[in-house]
């Protein structure tokens, strides 16, 4: 009778050993607006592949790239209620929600994308991280980007006055909507992969974008001008979900926001390395390329910083520190 009433108690303890481990076992959801291709949906797989592996295979990590989950403003509601768990996001859309993430925009804040990166990690872009929780129920790890913007166009770019009038893609958020509108172009929100049929088919005359995107999806087939301007960097933030967070072990929490820092840091230097490759490469196509610097858009410059200089405190702090780290 002893010896059956020990092997029920082992039985039940293993039982309830096993069912511990599987409800907190995870296949977790993770979203982004990028293509598969691109260097942030990798490292987002190359995330899940070391939280799987970091997990002994107790979590894993489904990747959605190319807006499989709705675009930006979708996400980030479906991380608000926890039907997301984890996603890769555009500043563009945190700086929506929260007006400080706007200074990372700033005009001219940063001069290339080494210069990005050091401010991106630094102490004074992670203060704009803890004010996530609070503002938008999101925990933010840290961040990615892609390279500096410039302007790729339909008819040639040669002045600022050229802009007037331009319908011009851009990411929808504030503080790239009033740089453009400050210019007199007509900004066109619209997602990634809608633009080259747009190029194609005249629904604008140009786009605010970045070396690797201009590459991956070949936009110079549809637009052969070029004004490299870099005029702003553009940061990427990744994210987990508030309500995911909080029913998280430390363990667990610990081990998402080591390994999706790492890769986070990985999408840095990856743009970090291949930004000047890039460039040659595009300055090798058969394009016309115009170059310009803060003085091509002073104007426009000087307006959007009498919007955003009372709407984003920070902006004082980040470019304090962006010329401290100019001088370095």
């Amino acid at each position: 009778m002893n010896r059956i009433k020990t092997l029920t108690l082992a039985c039940a303890t293993a039982t309830l050993a096993v069912s511990a481990m599987s409800a907190q076992a995870r296949d977790f959801r993770l979203g982004l607006i990028t293509p598969a291709q691109h260097l942030w949906s990798t490292e987002a797989e190359a995330f899940a592949q070391t939280l799987n592996e970091r997990s002994d295979g107790e979590h894993s990590v489904s990747v959605f790239p190319a807006q499989q989950l709705g675009n930006e403003a979708q996400m980030v509601q479906q991380l608000q209620t926890g039907a997301l768990d984890m996603a890769f996001l555009t500043i563009a859309e945190i700086s929506n929600r929260i007006p400080d993430f706007g200074a990372l925009y700033a005009p001219y804040l940063v001069d290339d994308v080494n210069h990005a990166a050091r401010l991106l990690r630094s102490d004074a872009a992670g203060e704009l991280l803890e004010l996530m929780p609070q503002e938008v129920g999101l925990i933010g790890v840290g961040y990615g980007m892609v390279g500096m913007r410039q302007v790729l166009s339909r008819d040639p770019i040669e002045s600022a006055d050229d802009l007037q009038g331009q319908r011009l893609r851009i990411t929808p958020f504030e503080p790239i909507r009033d740089f453009y509108t400050a210019t007199g172009a007509a900004p066109a929100p619209m997602p990634l992969l809608e633009v080259y049929d747009a190029l194609a088919n005249g629904q604008v005359d140009a786009i605010d974008m970045d070396f690797d995107s201009i590459l991956i999806l070949k936009f110079y087939e549809q637009a052969e001008n070029l004004l490299i301007s870099n005029h702003m960097m553009f940061p990427m933030v990744g994210v987990v979900s508030g309500r995911v967070w909080r029913d998280l072990s430390e363990e667990d929490r610990e081990l998402i926001d080591t390994a999706m820092a790492e890769h986070l840091e990985n999408v840095l230097v990856g743009f970090e390395e291949k930004d000047a490759a890039q460039e040659e490469e595009i300055r090798a196509l058969d394009i016309n390329i115009v170059e310009a610097d803060a003085e091509f858009f002073s104007d426009a410059i000087a307006q959007w910083e009498n919007i955003w200089a009372p709407k984003a405190p920070m902006l004082e702090t980040l470019r304090a520190e962006a010329d401290r780290l100019r001088d370095e």
